[in-house]
């Protein structure tokens, strides 16, 4: 019996070394040369100092700002409590809340109407923590934008086409747009309040 104990604390011993300390260095390693901006968490540094995630959306609710999907991450934009709302498309509970956010779209961003508000303006995505917005969306908030910052019209929408991202590998996902680099980018336009 103590011989067979011995060998199961020996089996033990190397998968812990092997899973839980080797496997995981390695991998890290390999990140850490192959993608070292992911693997540090897509930090984007303004002026020396960490501004933010470029994986993670944030809360921008001034009108001077493109904003992000909405969230149903606690508080909202919450990363510790990254999670969807859970409510399928039979929820009254979900109607009524992109009914209400349908309304709220079409009186702050000037030239949308009900049957054009984009639906990821609407709608929160599966994380709740969602970076990206659709081109759609950047374009439909660029009235609103310009007007706030005092800037062109025309100006806004070619920063928006300036960072839009295509395809993942070329066909996965659709053309998109990272709310946090262009707000970003947005505050170092000359000319902008």
């Amino acid at each position: 019996m103590l011989r067979h104990l011995w060998v199961a604390a020996k089996m033990m011993i190397i998968v812990i070394v092997v899973l839980g300390i080797a496997y995981p260095l390695v991998i890290l390693g390999v990140s850490q040369a192959a993608f070292p901006a992911a693997a540090n968490g897509s930090i984007v540094s303004v002026g020396g100092q960490a501004a933010g995630s470029a994986l993670i959306a944030q809360g921008f609710s001034s009108p001077k700002y493109f904003w992000s999907r909405p969230s149903a991450a606690g508080a909202g934009w919450e990363a510790s409590a990254s999670a969807g709302s859970n409510l399928g498309p039979t929820s009254k509970t979900l109607f009524d809340t992109v009914q209400g956010r349908v309304a709220s779209a079409t009186v702050e961003n000037p030239g949308l109407t009900t049957g054009t508000v984009p639906v990821d303006m609407v709608t929160a995505s599966g994380s709740g923590l969602d970076p990206d917005i659709s081109v759609a969306s950047g374009l439909a908030q660029t009235p609103r934008v310009a007007k706030a910052r005092g800037l062109t019209e025309d100006v806004v929408r070619a920063l928006v086409q300036q960072h839009v991202q295509g395809r993942t590998l070329g066909f996965l996902g659709e053309p998109r747009v990272n709310v946090f680099t262009l707000n970003l980018a947005l505050d170092g336009l000359k000319g902008s309040r």
